[in-house]
């Protein structure tokens, strides 16, 4: 815990406070309709009106190629000197289904229920080259969230979650060593744990400007199945949002994010095969510079629809290495409010 507070304090100094996620705001929809949106990235970012109920959807992919330890790049022949097989690049795809339903102006509820799949290549010191796959439902969140203060041009509320342990953590797939292995950590599809997702959430309406700061921790309770806790994690985002019209907007978005090292180590697994299956080869800390766009329909047929993207790149990463680096990310959404 005190690895997470002292990543929330650094990212704190680095960004400033932070907010994020789905809904709307009466007061802030009265002086120009598109701020109550904020970047389609932003999870938990702002409140409904009372029996407000919102519809979502998100696709969200990350790519990573080559690998890292610290912030150097890494070759394959470098990491293949230490291990048998290095994983070459990893694509991460999930579909998010998302339903909100204010209770009343200041607690509004969220589900949200993801479709994971992920697939990884490989070299092995043979030049062989080889791809694992696993796909599958994920950890479904259920969230609160509760307006603290707020007006007509800003917004504080706290954000409070739990995952429920719903995805799997014993994929397997074909590898030239073993039929049916069972995958390392980042193959598979949850933690296995019961966690526990606090937040804070702060946003600001100025003019055709809107600017929002969220702090988002994840906190793992026990260990799983598989003699295992992934290690916690603290998401920072920072952003600036120009609205050009009552429909449409863009966005500038840091996200700084740190995690720990998994604790405990799943007994199926050889660290020494693979840098994937060591759990003390996980930590790292990332910063991402996020663009996007946004469209919401005001009136007509599509009248309560909003479209919304994002992507970006990371500008800083730092990771307990050999490790997979992340390359790109983006996320397309469409939510719909009533």
């Amino acid at each position: 815990m005190r690895k997470i507070i002292g990543a929330a304090v650094l990212l704190s100094v680095s960004f400033g406070p932070v907010y994020g996620q789905e809904s709307h705001d009466s007061g802030l929809h009265q002086h120009n309709h598109n701020h109550g949106d904020v970047p389609i990235g932003v999870m938990g970012g702002h409140t409904h009106e009372s029996g407000g109920i919102m519809f979502s959807y998100r696709y969200m992919t990350m790519h990573m190629n080559g690998n890292r330890d610290g912030t150097n790049r890494l070759s394959n022949s470098e990491v293949l000197a230490n291990y048998k097989v290095t994983p070459t690049s990893m694509d991460m795809k999930m579909h998010m289904f998302g339903a909100m339903y204010a209770v009343n102006n200041k607690l509004t509820l969220m589900a949200m229920l993801p479709y994971v799949k992920t697939s990884m290549d490989h070299l092995t010191r043979t030049g062989k080259k080889f791809t694992t796959s696993a796909e599958g439902l994920g950890d479904i969140k259920l969230t609160g969230l509760y307006k603290i203060a707020g007006d007509s041009k800003s917004n504080l509320q706290l954000n409070f979650g739990v995952s429920f342990p719903t995805g799997s953590i014993d994929e397997r797939d074909d590898t030239p060593v073993a039929n049916d292995a069972k995958l390392p950590y980042p193959m598979q599809l949850g933690s296995g744990t019961y966690d526990l997702i606090p937040g804070i959430t702060y946003r600001q309406q100025r003019d055709n400007f809107s600017w929002g700061t969220q702090l988002l921790a994840t906190i793992r309770l026990g260990e799983n199945d598989n003699d295992y806790t992934l290690g916690d994690r603290v998401e920072l985002s920072a952003w600036l949002q120009k609205n050009w019209s009552s429909e449409f907007s863009s966005s500038v978005r840091l996200k700084g994010q740190s995690w720990s090292n998994i604790d405990g180590a799943d007994p199926d697994l050889n660290p020494a095969m693979i840098s994937t299956a060591d759990p003390d080869l996980r930590a790292g800390k990332r910063v991402d510079l996020i663009l996007g766009v946004s469209y919401s329909a005001r009136s007509g047929t599509l009248k309560g629809n909003r479209f919304a993207l994002e992507i970006g790149k990371p500008v800083y990463q730092k990771l307990d290495g050999p490790q997979l680096e992340t390359d790109l990310i983006l996320t397309a959404g469409w939510q719909y409010a009533f």
